[in-house]
């Protein structure tokens, strides 16, 4: 065997017994592994031991009869597993390759030994390794599969959340409207200083604070699947404040608050959606109101910063810890469980108003000084890039003209208050409460203004609309769809089927009377 000078210790030491036997089996060399394995020194082995001598009879017979004739044959046998005696006598399992070769005519086999001992010991590593391997897959696959599985529930029950929230709304709006409507009819008849107006005051407050919390659940439901759109048009900024002040001035009369406000860039336009705007401040003041003990101060400031239009809100309220002055903005989020506060809430203000603002490109953020020290939130919005002088933006809000209307509404509450106001205002108003009813009253009464609700119980108010175009006079009617179905989607049908405007119930009266307004 040519082993060269400096390799001896890699021969002598390698992790399989080497050997070099000549043709009768003598062995002529054997490593120390070897020698360790069997039990006997290099001396005992070399020049003395026929390999044949530590073999089993039954191994050294297989040796004989096929060993041999395959060296003589091909040169080489490999990977036999055989068993070799040790000093004691024990049997060891071995793996065997051997490669015979001549040399000056003297023939040499060469041996390698290799332990099956320890080759099964790590075949049982491996075996043992590649079953945690492969139970690591199956309980990955396993957890994926039960992810995916998961990620589906969710979605459908997300998916099942919003048609639950729209049906809510929808159906919270239905008793909204005849309250809303019968509020106006009463405050109509009762003037400013009517005893009863102070009552009245009480239950349109109220009233409101109920619409804003079906609309704001509508609202943070669509900006968190990212279904809300926003119609986009120039806003005078002060407009919106002075109309969002207006909305909660009966608040914080009750309240006893102090409200100051300073309009620093009355002229500020932006780009942007003036529903979700007004949406925006009249939260945020809401809360101000809400969160401020009575006698409270509070401030609203509209003011420019270089391309900005800055809307801050101040209080002198509970305030804000310094952990919770980004988790405010989180969806359900209240400082303290709803038990503690008497004031009670959703917690889904502040995540509306972010996710308009948002919407907007701007931002919004809170500072506080700490629990009892008051809270300031700050509103940031892009100018628009041309700015206007309030003239330019400003609406006229007329009384309303009398003109002939119809009501067609299967809720007959919300129909005759509705009809009860408008004739309160100087109009005309007839009432059906089916489509059928309506076409009927149509042959013989041809109104101005027709007001439509959608889920009438024989003929859809989509379908009733189409119907209407078609009539002598119908297509200069202005038709207003008057639903508790208030999503984008719902007002696109609306004015696919040929409405002119549509309203979400309870009927805001100012956009009504505004409608009603118009040449």
């Amino acid at each position: 065997m040519n082993v060269l000078p400096g390799d001896d210790t890699l021969y002598q030491h390698a992790p399989c017994g080497l050997l070099l036997t000549d043709g009768a089996g003598l062995i002529l060399r054997a490593n120390a592994t070897f020698c360790r394995w069997l039990g006997y020194s290099a001396g005992a082995l070399v020049g003395k031991v026929r390999i044949q001598d530590r073999l089993p009879v039954g191994t050294r017979l297989f040796h004989q009869t096929h060993c041999l004739p395959l060296l003589q044959v091909q040169g080489s046998v490999a990977q036999l597993q055989v068993e070799i005696r040790d000093s004691a006598g024990q049997r060891m399992p071995v793996l065997v390759n051997i490669v015979r070769r001549i040399e000056d005519g003297e023939v040499l086999d060469e041996w390698a030994l290799f332990a099956v001992n320890e080759r099964r010991s790590y075949e049982r590593e491996l075996l043992a390794a590649r079953k945690s391997a492969e139970q690591a897959l199956d309980a990955r696959l396993d957890a994926e599969t039960r992810l995916r599985a998961l990620n589906v529930a969710l979605s459908d029950a997300d998916r099942r959340k919003d048609e639950f929230l729209a049906t809510l709304s929808h159906e919270l709006r239905n008793p909204l409207a005849p309250m809303r409507s019968a509020i106006e009819v009463l405050k109509l008849e009762h003037g400013a200083g009517s005893d009863r107006r102070p009552l009245l005051d009480v239950f349109d407050r109220q009233l409101h604070h109920l619409t804003h919390l079906v609309d704001d659940l509508m609202e943070v439901s669509r900006i968190t699947q990212g279904r809300m759109e926003l119609r986009r048009e120039p806003v005078l900024l002060a407009e919106i404040v002075r109309g969002a002040l207006e909305d909660v001035a009966a608040g914080m009369r009750a309240a006893r608050h102090v409200l100051s406000v300073e309009i620093a860039a009355p002229h500020a336009v932006v780009d942007a959606d003036p529903t979700r705007l007004f949406q925006v401040v009249v939260n945020l003041l809401t809360n101000a109101c809400k969160y401020t003990p009575h006698g409270g101060a509070i401030a609203l400031e509209l003011k420019a910063e270089g391309r900005e239009a800055l809307i801050v809100v101040r209080d002198s309220g509970i305030g804000i810890p310094a952990h919770a002055l980004d988790s405010v903005f989180d969806m359900f989020s209240q400082l303290k469980p709803a038990l503690d506060r008497s004031k009670g809430g959703l917690g889904i203000g502040l995540a509306l108003v972010r996710g308009i603002v948002g919407l907007h490109g701007g931002s919004i953020e809170a500072a506080s000084e700490g629990e009892g020290r008051g809270s300031t939130f700050t509103v940031r919005l892009p100018l628009a890039a041309v700015q206007a002088t309030p003239d330019a933006l400003e609406a006229a809000h007329d009384a309303v003209r009398p003109a002939s209307v119809l009501v067609v509404d299967d809720n007959v509450d919300a129909a005759e208050t509705l009809q009860m106001f408008l004739e309160l205002s100087g109009c005309i108003a007839r009432v059906a409460h089916d489509s059928a009813a309506a076409l009927d009253l149509l042959e013989r009464f041809t109104p101005q203004v027709a007001l439509f609700d959608i889920g009438l119980p024989d003929m859809n108010g989509y379908e009733l609309a189409r119907r209407v175009r078609q009539l002598p006079g119908g297509a200069d009617m202005l038709l207003i769809a008057a639903t508790g179905w208030g999503q984008e989607a719902d007002k696109q049908l609306a004015f696919d089927a040929g409405f002119d405007h549509h309203l979400t119930k309870p009927i805001d009266f100012d956009k009504l009377r505004v409608l009603l307004a118009a040449p």
